[in-house]
Formats: C-alpha cells, sequence, structure tokens
C-alpha cells in the first residue's frame, strides 16, 4: 500500500508485515471492548503504504458516479464511497447502520484507486474500520462497468484489511485459537488474489504464526466475532 491517510490513527498491519502492527491493531480493539467494534466515535484511520497511488479523500458524487471535480492532472476518478456502500446490498445491515461520520463529514473509511481488473479505469478498494482503533471490519472492491461502480469483492470480519499490490488484491486477516485473548491472535492470513475470468481468485496464501514466548500482559478475553446481524 502506497499514499497518504485520513487523520494518521492506529494503521491495520502490511502484508506478511509483521506482528507488531497486527498485534497493535488488536490491542486496540480489545481497549474499545469487541462489542464496540463497529461503534462510531473517532478519527478517520487508515494503514500502511500503497502501491497505486494516493488515496484521495472522499466527496460527494451521486449514485456512486466518478466525480466531475478530480482533477484533470489525476489519472483516478474520485468516487463517493460512502454512497457506494450505503447502496450496495452486499454490504451488510450492521456495517451501514453503524458507518457514521467520525466528526463532521470525516468517515471511518480508507480507499485506494488503482488497476486490478483491467477495464482502462481505476478500480476502487474501499476499507470500512473502527474509528477510535482503525481495526478494518469490512473490506470491498468495485469495479466500474456501465458507468457505474459495482461490488466484486466483498469480506466483513474483524481485523482485516485489503490493499493493492502491484495489481493483485492483497487481504491480510489475524487468525484466532481458540481461546486466544483478543489482543493476541495466534497469527495472520495473507491471501493474494487475482482477477481471471470476470473475478477475484485467491492465488496463494501466505500464514504467519506469532510466538506466545515473547507476548507480556495480561488481556484476556474471548476471540472477536463478525458484525452483528441483528
Amino acid at each position: 500500500m502506497s499514499g497518504t491517510h485520513g487523520n494518521g490513527g492506529a494503521r491495520p498491519p502490511e502484508p506478511g508485515g509483521g506482528r507488531a502492527a497486527g498485534r497493535a491493531a488488536v490491542a486496540g480493539l480489545a481497549a474499545a471492548g469487541v462489542l464496540g467494534l463497529l461503534t462510531a466515535a473517532c478519527s478517520t484511520g487508515g494503514t500502511g503504504t500503497r502501491d497505486e497511488g494516493a488515496a484521495p479523500a472522499e466527496q460527494a458524487a451521486p449514485s456512486g458516479r466518478p466525480s466531475a471535480s478530480a482533477s484533470a492532472a489525476s489519472p483516478f476518478r474520485r468516487v463517493d464511497v460512502i454512497a457506494l456502500l450505503k447502496a450496495d446490498p452486499k454490504v451488510g445491515e450492521q456495517v451501514k447502520r453503524d458507518l457514521k461520520p467520525c466528526a463532521a463529514d470525516a468517515y471511518p473509511v480508507d480507499t485506494s484507486y488503482g488497476n486490478l481488473t483491467g477495464t482502462g479505469v481505476a478500480d476502487v478498494v474501499v476499507n470500512v474500520m473502527t474509528c477510535g482503533d482503525a481495526v478494518g471490519v469490512g473490506t470491498y472492491v468495485y469495479r466500474l462497468r456501465d458507468k457505474s461502480y459495482e461490488n466484486v469483492f466483498a469480506l466483513e470480519e474483524p481485523a482485516v484489511y485489503s490493499e493493492i499490490d502491484r495489481g493483485d488484491l492483497v487481504v491480510t486477516k489475524q487468525v484466532y485459537a481458540k481461546g486466544d485473548p483478543i489482543a493476541y491472535p495466534s497469527g495472520e492470513d495473507v491471501i493474494t488474489y487475482r482477477w481471471s475470468s470476470d473475478r477475484f481468485t485467491e492465488h496463494y496464501v501466505v500464514h504467519n504464526e506469532y510466538s506466545k514466548a515473547v507476548e507480556g500482559g495480561d488481556i484476556t478475553g474471548s476471540a472477536p466475532t463478525g458484525p452483528s446481524e441483528n
């Protein structure tokens, strides 16, 4: 991941990038409480670097259409990702209900623009996070088709984050074994997807296991669960 981010909050781990960043994200989750995964009270967050350029701030553009106000010098057309998420039937109702501004019109959303599906127009990767902790709770990819954007990838679960890496979609997920404290997952999966036959297919997986011997503290609790559908 390369580029700039929202308001400089805590960031999820980069793919394959060390336990410290991953543990920092879930440690924030422990402090806020599992049931507060999607509670709005925050500053916009983000994560590491992106290969495909800066992640522009979201500006209003009706119905998820490319914004006419995007700079002529930019190769990317900015999209109102909040409108996309709220109108998208593939986005869970809990995510939609909790997707609120943290301050003024600042949402806990990271956006990346880059070539994933070969349309000639930049695809849009959207990561939705908790406000205070910047813990990823949903990640989505939108592709331009017939002058509007369609959801071609969606994953909703705690501590998940996607990025564009040289034309591939890379998804990082924290892994919890039974009995893992919230702050200390057993490891992470870094999954690389490539666009093929009009869909994303899994290309390879890297699994990183964390040592329990070097961790301190006594934070305990059950592993987090996905957003409630109630």
